[in-house]
């Protein structure tokens, strides 16, 4: 029950109580007859009494309709609360249900934005993908119009073949001639005593212009490669200066390598000796060549081209870092023989070329103080062995390092010699007495070598070479003696060591600076012989008195149109020699489609100090020359 009803039930019941009340006391009055009544008994009229009961009846029953109405309005107010709650129940189960409903609507609506939102992403996706396949399919049509007519390899059955090379001219201009072309042989700078030392030279030359051929075939498991280079640096009998400059073409490298895809190749040709610094590995095609332009190169460079086979194998990969282990067996050569007083002369290592094979039929000038009689100094040795490598070299981004070394075998054919001397005598009464049983002897020589290249980031790289060992002249730029005589006609290996330092800087995408300094030197190795003449390489007894003199005549032909770089009074050896080159290289186009042109230019200054021997009042024991130089070039260089 609400608490109206309540209310009004309260109400009711104090009337009801009220009205009991005044019934009880009307009743109590009406017991007396009154005087009308008496007078009056034959009219019937109603007592006080009852009046008070019938009026008692009334207001109760007018009471009673009050109750009933305010019963009627209690429950028609509790069905309208009722209804009210009823209704607002509905209302608010409605509401809870609009409520769903506008929640299902939202996430509906959010599910179709992120609809929306998916298919606006693909539709912009598809359209991205569509503009990436219209730029691939427009850049493989370029591309195949791009191979189709400037194609980078020619393919012939199931091998690529790519052409290369570069046309060069060049010039060079000494302040000291050395009667050469561009190349300049380093370990005969003139001396102020020989004509050459007083005459200056220039010379133009395009013989250094190359042609090479790659051919690649790929097998999918292996690798077939054969590569073909040559220039025209050779000479032949008819090889001149005179009118139509004809020079023959020669080999610089022709090899073919077996490589698999585990790091694993054998290489057999001419190819660079192991012994020349790679950019990558021990890998053919990355050899380092100082950025010169004399075809001699540097002093302190060790390099050759020869012969030979080797066998390499590489652990990881040059983007990460690798590891390459190789070994060589090279063609072996005896160059600069150097024996100086030389008294036994029944010994042989080489000769010269025969008619009817393929060697040249021309020796070697004699050495200095070699007589001309002793059949030694020889172009083409009588090799027991080849010349044997070993090197190793680890690459990462940023570095490049490799070590190695080189064993060498030097025989020579001799008659056992006896001296026959008087302790006392004149030098000039020792006689040699010969066996008649011809002998074999063989000395071993080499050494070791390493290299170290650092880059700093694009722009700059710096370098250092180096090498030391017995009988490794022939190996360095210079060329200085491998071996010289030992008294009892065996042969003797000479130590020499080589160091290049290097600092190439890429300043722009088309200039390049650069900057070289290079020493190669040659150790005493000298013997004493019974009547106290010494002998071998740069003796304390010869005499340098007459270096710094000035010629006196023409030494080598009386028509006065030669002269000599060796003159008398200068008989020592070369001790050091050594270079500082700097030069810039500007390439005017470089194009992967069009090819390289590029300009260069250098400047060297080369300065060959002798062995200390015997001086003079104007010239000290130990002289020297020097031979600055310039080399220009220009290079077009094939794409």
């Amino acid at each position: 029950m609400t608490r109206k009803m309540m209310s009004v039930a309260a109400v009711t019941a104090a009337l009801l109580l009220s009205t009991s009340g005044s019934v009880i006391a009307q009743t109590a009055t009406a017991t007396t007859p009154t005087k009308t009544t008496m007078k009056k008994k034959k009219i019937v009229k109603e007592t006080e009494a009852e009046r008070q009961i019938r009026e008692l009846r009334e207001q109760m029953q007018a009471q009673q309709s009050q109750i009933d109405a305010l019963q009627s309005q209690l429950s028609s107010k509790s069905a309208t609360a009722a209804t009210a709650q009823q209704t607002a129940a509905d209302a608010q189960a409605k509401a809870d249900a609009a409520a769903a409903t506008a929640q299902q609507a939202a996430s509906a609506a959010s599910d179709a934005a992120a609809k929306s939102d998916s298919l606006t992403q693909q539709v912009n996706d598809m359209k991205t993908t569509e503009a990436g396949v219209q730029e691939t399919i427009i850049n493989n049509q370029k591309n195949i119009m791009d191979a189709i007519d400037s194609p980078a390899t020619l393919h012939y059955k199931g091998v690529t073949i790519t052409p290369g090379g570069f046309v060069a001219a060049e010039g060079v201009w000494r302040q000291h001639s050395l009667n050469s072309d561009i190349n300049t042989p380093l370990n005969s700078i003139p001396f102020p005593s020989a004509l050459e030392g007083h005459t200056s030279e220039l010379n133009f030359s395009g013989r250094q212009s190359r042609l090479s051929v790659l051919v690649q075939g790929d097998t999918g498991s292996s690798k077939l490669t054969g590569y073909y280079e040559m220039d025209w640096l050779g000479t032949g009998t008819s090889s001149n200066n005179n009118q139509s400059n004809s020079y023959v073409l020669r080999q610089r490298q022709i090899w073919g390598q077996f490589a698999t895809q585990r790091g694993f190749a054998v290489t057999g040709g001419q190819m660079w000796s192991l012994v020349t610094e790679d950019r990558k590995g021990t890998d053919n095609r990355t050899e380092i060549q100082p950025q010169t332009i004399d075809p001699q190169y540097l002093v302190g460079y060790n390099w050759t081209r020869q012969p030979g086979f080797r066998v390499q194998q590489r652990f990881g990969n040059y983007n990460t870092g690798a590891f390459t282990f190789a070994v060589a067996a090279e063609q072996a050569q005896i160059t600069n023989f150097t024996a100086s007083n030389i008294a036994a002369t029944e010994f042989f290592f080489g000769g010269t070329g025969q008619n009817g094979g393929l060697y040249n039929a021309a020796a070697s000038a004699p050495a200095n103080n070699v007589a001309a009689s002793v059949g030694a100094v020889t172009t083409y040795a009588n090799n027991v062995a080849p010349d044997v490598i070993v090197k190793a070299a680890f690459d990462a981004p940023a570095f490049h390092f490799e070590v190695g070394g080189i064993a060498r075998f030097f025989r020579d054919n001799y008659f056992p010699v006896t001296y026959n001397y008087t302790a006392g005598a004149a030098a000039s009464t020792m006689t040699e007495t010969y066996a008649t049983q011809e002998k074999s002897h063989t000395a071993l020589g080499g050494g070791v070598f390493a290299s170290a290249r650092g880059y700093l980031g694009k722009v700059s790289e710096v370098a250092i070479q180096a090498m030391a060992g017995t009988g490794t002249g022939r190996y360095g730029s210079s060329q200085l003696a491998d071996v010289t005589l030992r008294p009892d006609e065996t042969l003797e290996p000479v130590r020499n060591y080589h160091v290049l330092f290097s600092n190439e800087n890429h300043l722009t995408p088309k200039l390049d600076a650069f900057v070289y300094y290079g020493g190669e030197y040659e150790e005493r190795t000298t013997y004493t012989l019974p009547n106290g003449v010494i002998t071998g390489v740069a003796p304390q007894t010869l005499s340098n008195a007459g270096c710094y003199n000035l010629p006196t005549g023409i030494t080598t032909n009386s028509s006065g149109s030669g002269g000599s770089i060796s003159a008398s009074g200068c008989g020592g050896y070369t001790r050091y020699i050594q270079e500082a080159m700097g030069g810039l290289t500007f390439k005017a186009i470089n194009s992967p489609k069009y090819g390289r042109l590029q300009y260069s230019v250098t400047y060297s200054y080369i300065q060959r100090n002798l062995w200390g021997g015997v001086g003079s009042a104007t010239t000290p024991t130990s002289p020297r020359a020097t031979e600055p130089m310039i080399h220009v070039g220009m290079r077009y260089y094939i794409p």
